[in-house]
Parts: structure tokens; C-alpha cells; sequence
């Protein structure tokens, strides 16, 4: 055996070691845990997609899903009494799998509506209630651990929750995908296309952007003149327009470019859907909605 392969072997075992006497030693905190899973990866013993893995699944405890969920004011609804005939505008604008059904209000969620149930009973009954279609909602408190949703997804397999506040009105939802990016990172979705191209048209005057996207190829493509001297992306442009990170759903408008945040987390916007105007409205730039 060569001396490098010995000091391989050595350098694992030290490694395994340590990570043994966590495991059978006296209890230690959450914190001695991450540094022996730090050094392991410094050491190439677990790749670094591995480690961020581990520490979302270490977070999934301590996350409560009002940390996550989206708020009542952003969620896509449609009314209980709606024909389904009238729901196709919706449905190929939000392109979602499953809808919360609403009563008087969105606080009153009444139950959920698949697009799978929708498509099987439109063409021979399109005058049929959405009401009449829609499946019993699960109904979650803003407090419960990420952990234990995950576990009740999985044995109810629901991929939807109405989070209720205190008093049983609806604040919000959450999907059993929201759950997983906290461990996985973004999961590829619809809006997603080739990781070479920054945007994609998706019709007249309408488009989905990468946030990443430079500025100045941005104005290329658009013969635009957004500033990019402070800021490298357009998202960057984004974040300090709304002057915090936008939520999905929320809107901003660069002169005659109007932005909606389709993707982002607490750190950074992610994808955009993009709507350009013909002129900018009166010269002004919105802040986030």
C-alpha cells in the first residue's frame, strides 16, 4: 500500500471514528453534528448536494409551516358555485394541478379541485359546478413542524394543505413540493426549460425569465437600457426595486417591463413571468405588490 493511499485510509477512519463516538458517546447538540458532517465533506468523504441534503432534513424540525406556506393573498382559488367551462383561462394562465375551492371568501376554503377531475367531466358536463367536483380539503395549523406534515403527505397522500389560523379560517396553503425544496433545493416544474437559456417566449409580448439572467443580455435581446452597472442580474434588479426579497406572485414593473415572481425563496428571486408593454406606464417603476 502507498504511503498517499495509507494516509487516505487513515485520514477515513479518524473521520469514522469521530462520527462513531457521536453515536455512541455522551449526547451532544446539533451544532458538534454538523461540523463532523462539515469535515467530512471537506474531506470528500460526502459530496457538498449531500451535506446540504443532511442539513435540510436536520431543519425539517425546527421549520414550522407557516414558514413556508403561501399566503392566503397569493394562493390561486376558484369559487365553489364557478362552471368548469369557465375555469380554462385560469387553468392554462396559473397551469397548477389542483386549485383550493373557495365559498364566500378566500378565508372559507370549502374543499380542493383537481385538474385530473376537471378534464374527465368537462367536455360531457361542462355547465357542472366546480363544487360538485371538488375533493375534501386536509386542513393544517400554522404551527405544525415541516417534519410531520411531510409524514402525513405521505400517509394521507395528499399533495395539498389548507393552513387555518387560530380561529379556522384559512391563511394560506402548502404543497408536499414546498415541503421537499426545503431539503432538495427548487424541483423542476413547468416553467422550467433548458439550462442554457436564460428566457423563453411564451406568447404575444410574454415571457418566463431566468433570474439569473445578465442585465446586459436582457437589454439585448429587448434593445432595452436597464441599469447594469450596480447590479449583474435581473434579479438582482428585482430585489433591490422591491427594496426586500419578492414573494411569489408578487409584481414589479421596470418602465415598460412588468415582472412577476413565480419562483424565489428567503434569499433570492428564481424565475419571472415577464409581460412587456408597448410604453412604460407614465415612467414610473413600481415597488413589489
Amino acid at each position: 500500500m502507498s504511503d498517499e493511499q495509507s494516509h487516505s485510509n487513515s485520514e477515513s477512519k479518524t473521520w469514522i471514528e469521530r462520527f462513531a463516538q457521536y453515536l455512541v458517546g455522551e449526547p451532544k447538540d446539533r451544532k458538534d453534528l454538523m461540523d463532523v458532517l462539515r469535515d467530512a465533506q471537506k474531506r470528500h468523504l460526502i459530496d457538498p448536494e449531500a451535506l446540504t441534503m443532511i442539513e435540510g432534513v436536520l431543519q425539517m424540525s425546527e421549520l414550522r409551516v407557516r414558514d413556508i406556506m403561501i399566503p392566503r393573498a397569493q394562493m390561486v382559488v376558484v369559487p365553489q358555485d364557478a362552471e368548469l367551462e369557465t375555469l380554462f383561462p385560469l387553468l392554462i394562465e396559473t397551469a397548477h394541478s389542483r386549485y383550493p375551492v373557495i365559498g364566500e371568501d378566500r378565508a372559507e376554503v370549502v374543499g380542493v379541485l383537481l385538474v385530473k377531475d376537471l378534464l374527465a367531466q368537462v367536455l360531457r358536463n361542462p355547465g357542472i359546478l366546480a363544487r360538485s367536483l371538488m375533493r375534501q380539503a386536509q386542513f393544517v395549523p400554522e404551527s405544525k413542524r415541516l417534519n410531520v406534515l411531510l409524514r402525513e403527505f405521505r400517509s394521507t397522500r395528499n399533495h395539498m394543505a389548507i393552513v387555518v389560523d387560530e380561529y379556522g379560517a384559512a391563511a394560506g396553503l402548502v404543497t408536499i413540493e414546498d415541503v421537499l425544496e426545503q431539503i432538495v433545493g427548487d424541483i423542476v416544474d413547468e416553467y422550467d426549460f433548458d439550462n442554457e437559456d436564460y428566457i423563453r417566449r411564451r406568447g404575444t409580448n410574454e415571457y418566463t425569465v431566468k433570474a439569473l439572467m445578465p442585465v446586459e443580455d436582457f437589454n439585448d435581446y429587448f434593445s432595452a437600457d436597464l441599469p447594469d452597472d450596480e447590479f449583474d442580474t435581473i434579479g438582482g434588479l428585482i430585489v433591490h426595486q422591491a427594496a426586500r426579497v419578492p414573494k411569489r406572485g408578487d409584481k414589479v414593473s421596470l418602465g415598460r417591463f412588468r415582472f412577476e415572481v413565480l419562483r424565489a425563496d428567503n434569499r433570492r428571486c428564481h424565475l419571472l413571468r415577464l409581460r412587456v408593454q408597448e410604453t412604460a406606464d407614465d415612467g414610473q417603476d413600481d415597488a413589489a405588490e
